[in-house]
């Protein structure tokens, strides 16, 4: 007897392997999964504006990366001492403004560069409720903690979210014809808007992914939402906050992810990496015995060897570590 309803997958065309560069934006929940796949060696640019929570601030973040163009001293702002964008998470805020400008250009550099060149978009949807500027009349990222009264404060609906991904879309299949988009709705529930209310936002967002997927090829959807209260609605998968998923959760949701999207080539591939990084890792009471050079030096041939097998993986900062360390 089973005692627990288990989330059918279905099957998908889409198949991750180290070949493919990834990018991902998104809410906290794309950063667990985000954080795996870069432990495993994947090529990952992950969230380069930061954490971001609502369709309409994640498109706009795409926009921003599909245009390259970069941000200027005016597109930023000082509030009690901090310099901020309103596209951005707060990872981005400096005292010093130049810094915090110079970070902002240097990821959307990157961020621009790697969406033209990546095979996968992944993209994890938070809330539908957003936060828009009375000032400025723009949906914003974060409100750094301004004053509430600056805002108002709204749930999207179905329709404006399609409409807009569907546009987003077509631009982003113009830039890079190749690129596949994978959605998931995140299971952490935003519960400052209202239990009741964050159902209706986490409805809206699932209908809109659904009528998305329907609407436009290249697209697939992970049910990362249903996995966490259909199998894992017992708090003991939560965090302290009975908010987060906790590590068990994450890593169980990591599970699922690999089956439905790795090949039995790429499951080979990031076990053979695991077990090398792990003794990489590895700290011993005393780092300059014989053995433990030994031991170095052995991991190094391993190292060595992964790389030949697999040259498209970038391992040149473990071996240059090592090499320091022997």
């Amino acid at each position: 007897m089973d005692f627990r309803t288990k989330v059918e997958i279905q099957s998908s065309d889409l198949d991750i392997t180290h070949h493919n560069r990834l990018v991902m934006l998104g809410s906290c929940f794309i950063e667990s999964i985000g954080e795996m796949l870069e432990n495993s060696k994947f090529t990952v640019n992950l969230n380069p504006f930061g954490i971001l929570y609502n369709p309409q601030s994640i498109s706009q973040a795409l926009h921003i990366l599909i245009d390259g163009k970069p941000f200027a001293k005016e597109d930023i702002f000082e509030y009690k001492g901090l310099f901020h964008s309103y596209h951005h998470h707060s990872r981005f805020s400096n005292t010093d403004k130049d810094e915090c400008l110079a970070k902002i250009n240097q990821s959307l550099k990157f961020g621009s560069d790697d969406l033209k060149k990546a095979d996968i978009l992944f993209i994890t949807f938070g809330t539908a409720y957003v936060y828009k500027s009375k000032e400025l009349d723009l949906i914003v990222s974060n409100c750094h903690k301004l004053p509430a009264t600056q805002f108002d404060h709204y749930r999207l609906d179905v329709d404006t979210i399609v409409n807009d991904w569907n546009n987003l879309i077509n631009e982003l299949q113009t830039i890079n014809p190749k690129l596949k988009i994978l959605f998931t709705v995140s299971p952490i529930r935003h519960f400052k808007d209202g239990a009741h209310e964050n159902q209706l936002s986490k409805s809206t967002l699932l209908l809109a992914v659904d009528e998305i997927c329907k609407q436009n090829k290249n697209t697939d959807y992970f049910p990362s939402y249903e996995i966490v209260l259909d199998e894992l609605r017992d708090y003991r998968f939560y965090n302290e906050d009975m908010i987060h998923p906790n590590t068990t959760a994450i890593k169980y949701i990591w599970e699922r992810f690999s089956e439905t999207y790795f090949s039995k080539e790429t499951h080979s591939i990031i076990n053979e990496w695991l077990k090398i990084n792990s003794a990489i890792q590895h700290r011993p009471f005393n780092e300059n015995s014989p053995e433990h050079k030994h031991f170095l030096k052995q991991t190094l041939l391993r190292l060595n060897e992964f790389n030949k097998k697999y040259p498209y993986i970038c391992s040149d900062k473990e071996v240059s570590n090592l090499e320091a360390r022997i």
